[in-house]
């Protein structure tokens, strides 16, 4: 990659203008080297500059900003400090010119579009968290969050932060399983709800879902109920009704907590087992969001943010943070980013003037499938930055949509993490030029590395697993109920540093890339591969719309190849396309790498924030145990990956070919 010229580079107005030249200017540091130097080389001097910077607001000031004596897995921040996610997002804004401006603009899948001002924001979360005290909620109790994205979810999370509760996001398409499991490792008192989501133009049974699955836990008390359907359901003993300006709740007051009380416990799906549940502070959530979203992307107040998402990903509560924090405004949008038609994100982002939009390549991917006739919603003369997240792009994917979308000038922002992570490791900014798929630098502060095994740090041009050797003040704080599985899965595999579990490398000149996930990693004829570069191969034919490549045991050669794909064109002739596909990545990589069996298939496992899913992949080739398949948003694809596989002759798209 470092061999291709950049694809964007920022001119000097645009770089002096961002909040990360500010803060560098301020402390007298010259350029992004010396930023991310001394953040790590000097993480008291850089935490409470950081804070200082976006004026993150404690009721009480704390004395020291990090305290490790416990070690880089269990560190302290903001010691003695008090403070509240509502203080800071919503009070902070009381009697300023924020209060007045739009702080969501909401569009559903009928085109319904509803606008909050900050004041009406407020309002709705002090009716609802009084309406939680009401029922005998207080400080510490866990609240579960079930609703579609809509202006009452991000009142809801504000809600529940404001009175000192912990808010369990749960994703709006969950059965009743996963949500049971989830209430009942956090011990949830109460859920909020909506009876109703949409999603495709059918409605989702939201309410009658979550009381399902509620009859297998016992601890929840309480469900405040948001009446959508045009026949609300009749309310049981435990059911109270959305609060409205009528009701005459009293509006319950900012708790100041510690600033390191957990204000979140966010599940992220393991591999096997139980679902891990991340803990995410007061203190932690705003100066994350602050760094990501305010230093980073530099989101500030003029700014509209689009980012379709749910609240049971990271990324829905990182929207309603990051807006609210730097006094944005937020475009929340349900449903999904392709219907009613494939172009409806583009068509919402220029309806709402969306200045920075976020994207998944495989989003990407379907819009190619449309070109030409999906170009005529690409012009989005109010864009200035996209955020591209969930998994790594293809370069074909990446020209795209930097041709098409960006115009050729605005900067594609790679962001990757995870939710332990609360947000980025890697990230782009404003700073550096670009180039396709690459990221620009690791988040300050980090201690981002790439290492092999051994925790050696590799050279430029060398792949290893991607490390943080610091914390940052976003790491969760343990997983709930579990310390041993939480050192074990992030800081023992390679002792002394945070394994994120992703392949990654840098170039020559310090852009940053990643190769999937580590526990996908592909060793042939001796060589570590990640499966993105094998399948970007694939997809450059023009003949796949997806691929997933994966490695199976092999008596011979210890692991072969198997190439699971969605033909762009259903229905023709399995083998053709397979000998065509094989003969790319022979001439790619080397005989090698010639897959040892192609299976077709309709759709690939994906979670619902479109990550493929190849460890599913994998087990359902190999019989293995599937692990936690809560997240996973098209259970059908397993099947179809089985019935493929047991017919090697069929010759329609649906089939598998041994190569």
């Amino acid at each position: 990659m470092a061999e291709i010229e950049p694809t964007w580079v920022p001119d000097r107005t645009t770089i002096e203008k961002t909040k990360i030249a500010a803060f560098m200017k301020r402390h007298g540091v010259t350029d992004l080297a010396g930023l991310l130097h001394r953040a790590d080389a000097d993480p008291q001097w850089y935490w409470r500059a950081l804070l200082d910077f976006f004026d993150i607001r404690f009721a009480t000031p704390y004395s020291e900003v990090l305290d490790l004596s416990r070690g880089n897995a269990w560190p302290h921040w903001c010691v003695g400090g008090t403070t509240n996610i509502v203080l800071n997002c919503l009070d902070r804004h009381r009697d300023t010119r924020t209060w007045s401006k739009p702080a969501i603009v909401f569009e559903g899948e009928d085109g319904n579009v509803i606008t909050w001002t900050y004041a009406e924001l407020d309002a709705e979360v002090s009716r609802l968290a009084g309406c939680l005290v009401s029922r005998g909620i207080k400080r510490g109790d866990a609240i579960g969050l079930f609703m579609p994205m809509i202006p009452e979810a991000a009142a809801a999370f504000l809600a529940i932060v404001k009175i000192g509760a912990v808010v369990v996001p749960l994703f709006s398409g969950f059965g009743p399983d996963p949500i049971a499991t989830r209430l009942n490792d956090a011990k949830a008192v109460a859920v909020v709800t909506a009876d109703i989501g949409w999603r495709r133009g059918k409605p989702l049974p939201m309410l009658a879902t979550l009381e399902q699955a509620l009859t297998n836990v016992p601890t929840v008390h309480s469900v405040v109920v948001l009446p959508r359907d045009a026949t609300p359901p009749a309310l049981s003993k435990r059911q109270v009704r959305w609060p409205t300006a009528d009701s005459h709740v009293p509006a319950a007051r900012t708790e100041i907590v510690d600033a390191e009380a957990p204000a979140m416990l966010m599940y992220t799906s393991g591999t096997t087992g139980m679902p891990k549940g991340t803990i995410h502070t007061h203190c932690g959530v705003l100066a994350k969001n602050a760094l990501d979203m305010g230093l980073c992307i530099d989101l500030g107040e003029d700014d509209r943010l689009l980012w379709m998402s749910d609240m049971g990903w990271i990324v829905g509560p990182k929207v309603v943070m990051s807006a609210t924090l730097l006094g944005a405004t937020m475009i929340l949008v349900e449903g999904t980013p392709d219907f009613p038609h494939e172009a409806r994100l583009l068509q919402v982002a220029a309806k709402h003037r969306a200045t920075i939009m976020g994207i998944v390549p495989t989003m990407v991917r379907k819009m190619m499938q449309h070109d030409p006739s999906i170009r005529k919603y690409c012009n989005l003369p109010d864009l200035r930055a996209t955020i591209s997240i969930g998994e790594p792009w293809t370069p074909d994917a990446w020209r795209w949509f930097f041709d098409n979308v960006c115009r050729g000038k605005v900067p594609i922002l790679n962001y990757a993490g995870g939710t332990e992570c609360g947000g980025a490791i890697l990230i782009s900014s404003f700073l550096q030029k670009l180039r396709p798929c690459a990221f620009g630098h690791p988040v300050p502060g980090c201690g981002a590395d790439i290492v092999d095994r051994n925790g050696c740090s590799l050279p430029p041009g060398e792949m290893g697993e991607l490390v943080m050797r610091r914390p940052s003040i976003g790491l969760t704080r343990g997983l709930w109920r579990a310390p041993e599985r939480y050192l074990d899965e992030y800081w023992n595999v390679i002792p002394g540093v945070w394994v994120q579990g992703d392949l990654a490398s840098r170039d020559a000149e310090g852009l940053w890339y990643l190769h999937g996930r580590s526990d996908d990693t592909i060793k042939i004829s001796g060589k570590r591969t990640g499966p993105a570069e094998i399948e970007t191969t694939l997809l450059s034919t023009g003949l796949l719309a997806d691929c997933a490549i994966v490695g199976l045991p092999d008596p011979v050669n210890g692991m072969a190849l198997a190439a699971v794909c969605v033909p762009l064109t259903q229905g023709g002739d399995a083998s053709a396309l397979a000998s065509l596909l094989s003969d790319a990545v022979s001439a790619g990589f080397g005989q090698p790498y010639r897959p040892k069996e192609f299976i077709f298939v309709r759709e690939l496992p994906k979670t619902r924030n479109s990550k493929t899913m190849r460890r599913v992949i994998r087990s359902a080739l190999t019989g293995q145990q599937f692990g936690d398949l809560s997240s996973l948003a098209n259970p059908a694809s397993i099947e179809q990956i089985q019935a493929a596989r047991v017919s090697p002759n069929k010759k329609e798209s649906q089939s598998s070919t041994t190569v």
